[in-house]
């Protein structure tokens, strides 16, 4: 299984896969789980980028490299199950660019898509709380509208993988009812 967990920063999308990857090891399997963004950021150091949070203001032509060659690192991974933690979309100085576009959704191969949600109040709380990244903090209508797009973007990737599709919700103090979602939504765990 590649399982492909997503959600805008803020969201608690990590926390969510770090839980699930415990209770999915629980049953014996081999699981692992890759940061899609610090697998683009071992390729950025090639380029001498030293700051994770730099590759969103890097030319587009540089950010879907940087995508290919993580996408290619990841599909040579073997696992029983592979959670990959990613973004859906990166807000650029030239617009939203797609975090899984077609050539690097198409090198994963993802057997399951899910997005983790939270209020829009929730992740601007999240957002605000957390001094260890340079993350764009927005307002609760800026938050709401990246939920949206994420969700479209979770729809585009769901119609190109052929792969289904779960929305998660991650609401403050549900962390473990979400990682239980996910693997009972996987069939990790019945």
């Amino acid at each position: 299984m590649r399982i492909v967990v997503a959600g805008i920063p803020g969201v608690g999308k990590t926390s969510v896969v770090t839980q699930t990857v415990e209770v999915a090891r629980k049953s014996g399997l081999k699981v692992e789980h890759l940061v899609f963004g610090s697998v683009m950021m071992e390729e950025a150091r090639r380029l001498g980028i030293t700051d994770r949070d730099a590759i969103r203001n890097l030319p587009i032509v540089d950010q879907r490299e940087l995508q290919t060659s993580a996408a290619r690192k990841i599909a040579k991974v073997e696992a029983d199950v592979l959670f990959v933690d990613t973004h859906l979309f990166i807000k650029s100085s030239e617009g939203y660019w797609p975090g899984l576009p077609g050539n690097a959704l198409s090198t994963l191969s993802p057997t399951n898509l899910i997005l983790v949600e939270a209020s829009p109040k929730e992740i601007v709380a999240r957002r605000t709380n957390d001094i260890s990244r340079g993350r764009d903090l927005g307002t609760e209508k800026e938050v709401s509208d990246e939920l949206s797009i994420a969700r479209n973007m979770l729809c585009a990737a769901a119609t190109l993988s052929g792969a289904p599709m779960m929305f998660v919700q991650n609401g403050d103090g549900c962390l473990n009812e979400a990682a239980m979602t996910i693997t009972r939504g996987t069939g990790l765990k019945s």
